[in-house]
């Protein structure tokens, strides 16, 4: 139940180790946007006493404050060494959470409807097969819980802030971590989510100034988004 993924993309994360945690380092972007992420799934389902799922962990940053934020948060990836960086930070943060190295289609036969949040940030972009991971998570969900899903939209603005801009010009990310081919428009993520029994119910824009520190969630989503589906009852 492991072949929805491509050992370079992992390798490509792997090799982060410690270097997750550096705000200043190739994550910097993701912990900017962390507060963001964190309040937009917090304002929509109440992450403290909730069972949490977040898919594609990689070194904790969101999972990590959603534990710190009151939920039992498991996180999961297949990235070895990523996880390895995830649980000597929970160790230093004291942040009681758990990881594990699964994949998400393994976990939904292991443990359907057992999650009040599922979270799966920044990954759809990097798997052969976005679709079926967002069916896993929908059949992880309990009925009337939520999914919160991130991505890029495949549009020539994200390729040009996401890739050119971000990768190429101010060197905000490692060269690389984007294929445009892989960016996903959100009619299609809503789309998988309809078509795996979600309701749909929010699509925000997430964006990133690093120039104007303008970092915020709203308008369109025509470069990063979030989309917030739900399980009906």
């Amino acid at each position: 139940m492991s072949s929805n993924r491509e050992q370079a993309e992992i390798d490509k994360f792997d090799r982060l180790g410690d270097r997750w945690w550096d705000p200043d380092g190739e994550m910097g972007p993701l912990h900017v946007i962390n507060p963001l992420r964190l309040d937009y799934v917090n304002s929509r389902h109440v992450l403290r006493g909730v069972q949490a799922l977040d898919v594609g962990c990689g070194g904790g940053i969101l999972a990590e404050s959603m534990a710190l934020a009151g939920a039992q948060v498991t996180g999961i990836d297949l990235a070895t060494e990523a996880l390895a960086a995830a649980r000597r930070h929970a160790e230093q943060t004291q942040a009681t959470l758990t990881y594990r190295e699964v994949a998400v289609e393994a976990l939904a036969e292991e443990a359907p409807a057992s999650f009040d949040v599922v979270t799966c940030m920044e990954m759809l972009e990097h798997v052969p097969d976005p679709a079926a991971i967002v069916s896993a998570c929908a059949a992880l969900l309990k009925p009337g819980c939520d999914l919160f899903l991130s991505t890029l939209n495949r549009s020539p603005k994200a390729l040009a802030l996401a890739i050119v801009g971000a990768e190429y010009v101010m060197n905000l990310l490692p060269r690389g971590t984007h294929d445009y081919a892989k960016f996903i428009r959100p009619s299609e993520l809503a789309r998988w989510c309809r078509d795996s029994g979600l309701e749909v119910l929010d699509i925000s824009g997430l964006h990133y100034d690093p120039l104007l520190h303008n970092h915020r969630v709203d308008g369109k989503p025509d470069v990063n988004y979030l989309l917030h589906a739900r399980k009906p009852l």
